[in-house]
């Protein structure tokens, strides 16, 4: 199973359209999953052309979206658990608010956004990934998104590209 995971797209303040290279593997995956900062409802409604989409709300995202989605959720794919959560708040760290979140749920991986800054570790036998930013690259040198791979475990890996 491929899974495209983008998180704080921001749109329509920081682009006007998905870029090319996200949609491109779009039109190739089997899900979407987005870890918040969606921002509008639109950006939900297009990805759903692309197939199935499963996301969280992050701390710009409209009352729309809030309503629609859960802060927080766990995706069960081919056995492997994956959290999703933006990882917005006050206290910590992004990352350990991140694994706070799902300290009482046993994951495999766990996605999330908010920071714009991909990372791929594996923390106390977790794999944690952030996509990035595919949209609003703020301090990092290029925009990111990340492909997830479910076949006899997991593989992450981010996708970075020159901006449009």
């Amino acid at each position: 199973m491929k899974i495209i995971v983008i998180s704080d797209t921001h749109m329509p303040k920081k682009a006007k359209r998905l870029p090319l290279q996200v949609v491109s593997e779009l039109q190739q995956c089997d899900l979407i999953i987005h870890a918040g900062d969606w921002q509008t409802i639109e950006i939900y409604h297009e990805l759903l052309q692309y197939g199935q989409v499963k996301g969280v709300f992050g701390n710009v995202d409209s009352e729309e979206l809030q309503g629609l989605l859960p802060e927080k959720l766990v995706v069960d794919i081919e056995g492997v658990r994956i959290g999703v959560v933006h990882g917005h708040g006050k206290r910590w760290t992004t990352e350990r608010r991140t694994m706070e979140a799902f300290a009482d749920d046993p994951v495999d991986c766990i996605i999330f956004g908010h920071s714009h800054i991909p990372i791929l570790k594996v923390v106390n036998g977790i794999l944690l990934f952030n996509p990035g930013s595919c949209t609003d690259k703020r301090r990092q040198p290029k925009p990111s998104f990340g492909i997830i791979t479910v076949k006899d475990g997991i593989h992450a890996e981010h996708v970075f590209f020159n901006k449009e």
